[in-house]
């Protein structure tokens, strides 16, 4: 049955699944550091991370989510669109999640670093592990050190895994096959991809403006669904069976 999977679908799972294994085996934070996605202006961040992140995963359950989903609309979207253009719908959707994700985090970073200085916090001393002083009564304190607390998270905590790839190729699929159904765990009936989409993409909105819950970064999933949709719908005209 695996065999019967298109080459890259199928390459791109085995290949999720091994670096899955290794870094598991190895535990060792240095390589999840090291491969995993920091934000952009973080001390931690190295380029290749942009696509090495798209191929860790937090734990076997966010591994197994993923690869199930690129099974069960991977193969579709590679017969249909080839594998060049697959293979870009994958990666760009990746890229897109990073981008989206980290451009958030840009304007969250922005916003603490505009509310310490109000308080006489020398923000830039402090970025550069130089040792400050907070100011002000007891309550101003514990709001620098929350703030602190919230920088801190986005700069030292990455982002892992290929669920921005993933929902990618899921946009794109309900973009090209919108009336297609699928299955959904608590409902008992089939629904409409169409109708899917759209309230995944607001309810990720939501989460993601609210703060990433669970450790789940919901505007990733978000980027990658934009670009997805956007190629597909550029790709769209100009597949015959499309027409």
């Amino acid at each position: 049955m695996f065999n019967n999977i298109p080459p890259l679908t199928r390459g791109l799972i085995i290949i999720n699944v091994i670096v899955f294994i290794i870094v598991t085996l190895l535990n060792n934070n240095q390589v999840n550091a090291y491969l995993a996605a920091f934000y952009p202006f973080s001390p931690f961040f190295h380029s290749w991370q942009i696509i090495t992140h798209m191929f860790m995963h937090g734990s076997f359950m966010h591994i197994l989510f993923n690869m199930l989903t690129l099974f069960s609309f991977g193969p579709i979207l590679e017969q249909s669109l080839g594998d060049k253009k697959f293979l870009i719908l994958y990666f760009l959707s990746g890229l897109g999640a990073f981008f989206l994700f980290n451009l958030w985090n840009f304007v969250e970073v922005e916003q603490i670093k505009g509310s310490l200085e109000s308080f006489g916090f020398d923000i830039n001393s402090y970025l550069a592990g130089e040792s400050v002083q907070f100011r002000g009564n007891s309550e101003a304190v514990l709001v620098q050190q929350g703030l602190i607390e919230d920088l801190k998270n986005i700069i030292s905590v990455p982002m892992v895994g290929a669920s921005g790839a993933i929902f990618g190729v899921i946009a794109a699929f309900a973009t090209l096959y919108p009336e297609a159904k699928i299955g959904i765990m608590f409902i008992p009936v089939p629904v409409k991809v169409k109708y899917v989409l759209p309230i995944v993409i607001i309810v990720s909105i939501a989460l993601g403006v609210t703060g990433n819950v669970g450790g789940i970064a919901h505007l990733a999933h978000v980027g990658g669904a934009i670009v997805g949709f956007i190629l597909a719908k550029i790709w769209k005209r100009h597949l015959y069976r499309f027409k």
